[in-house]
């Protein structure tokens, strides 16, 4: 028998920071070094697991429907399109900087720290993290710059794009062009995003380069976008089952007037309650025609569409869900993550969703000094490797074994033991309920296509 400990807030978080790093799913960036703030690479598991929530994005999302198709828009584009867009004016968040350690905070993230502003500053607030007074606020540019060319002070002032939605929209004439796309349609796009984040912390939620799964649909203005944009949260809500997030954690806030983007005129934040309290994970936002008006009229180009049916000329209007690829996994992982008291000792496991987990399937022999064994087991796990991605493990004991896979989520574990030699059947190991059960080695292909769903 087993029964789940309880954790919550920042006792939980560091559980999951520890097996993080334990495990091989995000490490801090350039540790070597001592580390980068607000940076991290992704492991042997993390990179598993973001392709696996990339690829069943792409799948329901774009390749699922008729009405989309997708693209992947550079890094770099022309500073025309920032500017156009409104982010190198716009795009700038409000900072205090300590007079001591000069570190910069956003005063609405810290806002408890802070007595009352007046014109002069901020009175009595100190710095959160040394005590230090703070001075006036000052507008700081979220945005990276760069400069092509050898020269520096010859080169071209360029930015690594905040956001993937422009690249879509500079494109947007080419899709049309080049596919038989007609309105309604939407353009989805996977990749990264940087921004110069002040506030720090939370792990992977807010660092400064990151990943976002974005689509941009494009409509008629004289649709009913209300409809429209209902739909979309509908189907939005449907990603929720696939990647094994629980609905009761989720819920939708209705962004109201005066915080919205003045472009939009309406926003809803899909919030998940992760460790640290209830904030953003995903967004979905109707942002009308700003963004190709704004293009059409600093490029020159003409990007309006030609409806066939009304024979009429307009510029789209768009609706934009957005999706954080970190945020995702973070929230997944403390989804999945479970300690649990197993006769006495206890047990971290990872319940992810079989589509989800880095691995599908660990093969191991029961000894790794018997070459009988190690030969049966590594001819299984080379035919399940053409199906599934399959861990091979022949470490420590069988225990030790399936601890380890039960710590980055593996769902199914295949034993080769002495019996197996003679009745070519092996032990299979549920991750979930520890139950075992003998299967025949000739149907472990189609067992686990059911059992995984792939």
């Amino acid at each position: 028998m087993s029964s789940r400990k309880q954790f919550q807030g920042e006792e939980l978080m560091e559980k999951i920071v520890s097996l993080c790093k334990r495990r091989g799913f995000v490490f801090p960036g350039s540790e070597v070094y001592g580390g980068l703030a607000n940076t991290y690479d992704y492991g042997p598991m993390g990179v598993e697991l973001k392709n696996n929530i990339k690829s069943a994005w792409w799948k329901y999302f774009v390749q699922d429907r008729d009405d989309m198709t997708g693209i992947d828009g550079g890094i770099i584009l022309s500073p025309k399109i920032w500017e156009a867009s409104g982010h190198i004016k716009n795009f700038k968040d409000p900072l205090v900087e300590c007079k001591k350690c000069h570190k910069r905070f956003r005063p609405d993230k810290i806002q408890d720290a802070f007595n009352p502003p007046s014109p002069k500053g901020f009175g009595e607030a100190r710095c959160p993290d040394c005590g230090g007074g703070l001075t006036e606020q000052k507008m700081f540019s979220g945005m990276f710059k760069t400069v092509i060319g050898p020269v520096e002070e010859e080169g071209m002032i360029a930015y690594l794009r905040p956001e993937t939605a422009q690249a879509i929209f500079a494109n947007y004439k080419n899709v049309l062009d080049s596919t038989n796309k007609k309105i309604p349609f939407g353009i989805g796009q996977v990749g990264k995003a940087f921004r110069n984040e002040i506030t720090t912390g939370n792990f992977i939620f807010r660092t400064l380069e990151f990943e976002q799964m974005e689509i941009e649909y494009f409509i008629s203005p004289d649709s009913n976008w209300k409809k429209i944009f209902d739909e979309w949260v509908d189907y939005i809500h449907g990603f929720m089952e696939i990647i094994g997030l629980d609905p009761k954690k989720m819920r939708d806030r209705e962004i109201p007037a005066e915080e919205r983007a003045f472009y939009s005129k309406r926003t809803i934040d899909m919030e998940y309650k992760f460790p640290f309290g209830q904030d953003e994970l995903w967004a979905i936002a109707y942002r009308a025609d700003y963004d190709l008006a704004r293009h059409q009229e600093s490029s020159g180009e003409n990007l309006e569409y030609f409806d066939d049916e009304t024979k009429q000329k307009y510029i789209p209007h768009v609706i934009e869900p957005t999706f954080g690829v970190d945020r995702t996994l973070l929230a997944i992982i403390s989804e999945a993550y479970y300690e649990e008291e197993v006769e006495g000792e206890t047990r971290v496991v990872l319940k992810l969703k079989p589509q989800m987990a880095p691995y599908k399937v660990a093969v191991f022999p029961l000894l790794k000094n018997k070459p009988e064994l190690v030969k049966k087991a590594r001819d299984i796990y080379l035919a399940l490797k053409k199906n599934f991605n399959v861990f091979w493990d022949d470490r420590g004991n069988i225990g030790k074994r399936y601890r380890y896979q039960d710590e980055i989520g593996t769902p199914y574990c295949v034993t080769v033991d002495f019996d197996s030699l003679e009745n070519n059947d092996v032990t299979i190991r549920d991750r979930d309920s520890m139950k075992q059960s003998r299967i025949a080695i000739a149907e472990l292909k189609d067992y686990f296509k059911e059992k995984i769903g792939c």
